[in-house]
């Protein structure tokens, strides 16, 4: 296998030391912004040079974001050239262009990376659908939000200093929304569910609350009450219905989510079979992630392809209920909603997911979490 590498950042350094002394997968040419020099492979700013090298079968994307990593990848099935990527945002957002895509032009596609870092949750989410129907699937899937919400609870931090200490250790960026907002656990649960349901989940139907608002205050109330905030996602398939979202979620202590630590993720799927089936491990970094990366390259040489058929769109309607702590704003809803009180926060009664995300579309500046489902 030869590689164009599209990235030579903490992704794409990994990739290319973990190959070099392989036989069997060669980075041919590598494309960066960068002044970089290699041995043994060609170092260039123009992509196409590795989109008109036959000799190149396979192109692995490291860039992350959008674009250009979305005309590059798309340009690439277009030359039939094999795709391995990390890149969750551009799986998530294109899965309707890029996966029949591929099929139609013959080429494989992974992105194991992409979802859990050096986990390799989607490889072995892959596994788990071959002889089950898969329930459930979600968890902890964002290692600097688990970092800074175990460093509220164990270490008494506030969010900003926890925040702080996070990008100081290079677990966080210095523009966090991606992270603290939800958004990259968001385009991690759709991928995880179009995978594990055999779906194209509508994304514009999956809501998404983080971590920004979380006070020294609420964790405080958590504890008082024995529980542990953590930003949990979810995705679900029941009676042809389909429930997908992201919020923090109180999660009883003791529980094996409570428990991870740092930057670590804890991924879950429920099965018919196996049932419940936790996956745990670091989330980011270079090798980890480049070792998922490389795992992926192997498995397009023994053939595999994508995980799971691709299916048509559907949305989600989240009337699961749950009990939220709401703290911040107050309205008529919350008030005729109310269950109880905890400090300066209110505790409702069983409301729909859908109802509690479209009140708090209105009020952005509230924190909430749902209490564990009784």
């Amino acid at each position: 296998m030869k590689i164009g590498l599209l990235g030579f950042g903490v992704v794409g350094r990994g990739v290319y030391d973990l190959t070099a002394n392989r036989e069997d997968i060669q980075v041919a040419k590598v494309v960066c912004l960068e002044d970089v020099s290699l041995p043994d492979a060609e170092v260039t700013r123009d992509f196409q040079s590795v989109l008109n090298d036959d000799t190149i079968d396979t192109v692995v994307e490291a860039m992350g974001g959008l674009h250009p990593a979305y005309e590059f990848v798309r340009a690439a099935i277009e030359a039939g050239k094999n795709i391995v990527t990390s890149n969750k945002a551009l799986m998530a957002t294109f899965y309707d262009e890029l996966i029949p895509l591929a099929k139609e032009k013959g080429v494989l596609l992974r992105c194991t990376a992409a979802v859990g870092g050096g986990i390799g949750w989607l490889s072995e989410l892959e596994r788990a659908r071959r002889s089950q129907t898969i329930e459930q699937v979600g968890g902890i899937m964002n290692g600097t939000c688990n970092y800074i919400l175990d460093s509220m609870t164990r270490l008494g931090l506030g969010y900003d200093e926890a925040l702080s200490q996070a990008q100081k250790l290079g677990y966080a960026e210095a523009n966090p929304t991606t992270d603290v907002d939800g958004i990259d656990t968001w385009h991690k649960v759709i991928l995880s569910s179009n995978i594990a349901f055999g779906i194209s989940v509508d994304e514009s139907t999956v809501p998404a609350a983080g971590i920004r608002h979380i006070k020294a205050e609420d964790v405080a109330s958590f504890k008082e009450h024995g529980y542990v905030c953590k930003l949990i996602s979810t995705g679900m398939m029941a009676d042809g219905k389909l429930s997908a979202f992201v919020h923090p979620t109180l999660v009883p202590m003791g529980e094996p989510e409570a428990n991870v630590p740092a930057n670590y993720n804890l991924i879950t799927l429920i099965g018919t079979a196996s049932g419940r089936m936790s996956f745990y491990g670091q989330g980011a970094g270079r090798y980890p992630t480049a070792y998922n990366v490389v795992q992926d390259c192997t498995d397009l040489l023994q053939g595999k392809g994508f995980y799971s058929p691709y299916g048509g769109k559907v949305a989600a309607d989240n009337a699961v209920e749950r009990r939220f702590y709401v703290r911040g704003d107050k309205d008529a809803w919350l008030e005729e909603n109310a269950q109880e009180t905890w400090g300066n926060a209110i505790v409702t009664k069983p409301v729909s997911v859908s109802a509690m995300h479209a009140w708090l579309k209105a009020h952005p500046g509230t924190f909430i979490a749902a209490l564990p489902n009784e």
